[in-house]
């Protein structure tokens, strides 16, 4: 025998499990909250342009290859930035407490589509830090890339600059509050869902028929302490009420 449910079944179970299932989601964005706000620790980021570029002297007409090439070179360029090479005179220059290795994970580099720039991003828990960090890689680059290339083609386009109130990137309290409300709320409907399947009691005149599929004959009503206690008359009535539900 297959067992089939309907848009009312699921309706009702919803229904039935409301307060369950806001109860999860609330806390679940409580939760959230509290370890956006007060357990994580924000993370800022400052950025630095820099522009592979050669110096007008030496070409006094824009050549498309030179251009071309000048972007080819940007991918090398990033490799170069995050290496050993720089970043240990800037981890020695600026007295940092991380190692070479902690400092390339902070670091980020993004090249403008067709564009001779690139985006040097450091991420770092002290906003005014991690724009000395980001000038730093940026100044040490362009000093020693003439060495480590045999070109001068490199200049810092914009310097990072520390704001007057500075956003976190890291982390997005309302949007980690969004997510656990989506995700509390699917693991209340999931619940719900999954008690309502392991329970197997009867509650219903309408469960006897599903799951016997046998006609109800009669009804014994509930009594409760008060209806003991009430006088002999009330008693009768609701000896009758349960005797009219009877069917034959």
């Amino acid at each position: 025998m297959e067992e089939t449910i309907s848009l009312k079944d699921i309706a009702v179970t919803l229904k039935k499990r409301l307060s369950l299932i806001a109860l999860i989601a609330i806390i679940a964005v409580a939760v959230s909250g509290i370890i956006s706000y007060f357990i994580l620790t924000p993370v800022y980021q400052a950025s630095t342009q820099i522009l592979v570029n050669q110096k007008s002297s030496e070409q006094p007409v824009l050549d498309p290859n030179q251009v071309r090439t000048n972007i080819e070179m940007i991918n090398t360029y990033s490799v170069i930035i995050k290496s050993p090479t720089i970043l240990d005179k800037v981890v020695k220059e600026l007295d940092l407490n991380q190692t070479t290795e902690q400092l390339t994970e902070t670091i980020t580099v993004n090249s403008e589509q067709n564009a001779q720039v690139f985006n040097l991003t450091v991420e770092n828990e002290d906003p005014a830090q991690a724009v000395k960090i980001a000038n730093a890689i940026g100044k040490t680059f362009s000093d020693e890339i003439p060495e480590i290339m045999n070109v001068d083609n490199v200049k810092i386009l914009s310097p990072a600059i520390l704001k007057d109130n500075p956003t976190p990137v890291n982390p997005k309290p309302l949007l980690n509050m969004a997510i656990a409300l989506v995700l509390g709320l699917m693991a209340g409907v999931c619940l719900a869902f999954l008690l309502e399947y392991l329970d197997n009691t009867i509650k219903t005149e309408e469960d006897i028929q599903n799951i016997l599929q046998l006609p109800v004959l009669g009804a014994i009503p509930k009594i409760s302490v008060e209806d003991e206690k009430a006088p002999n008359s009330k008693k009768l009535a609701a000896k009758k009420m349960g005797s009219g539900t009877l069917e034959s």
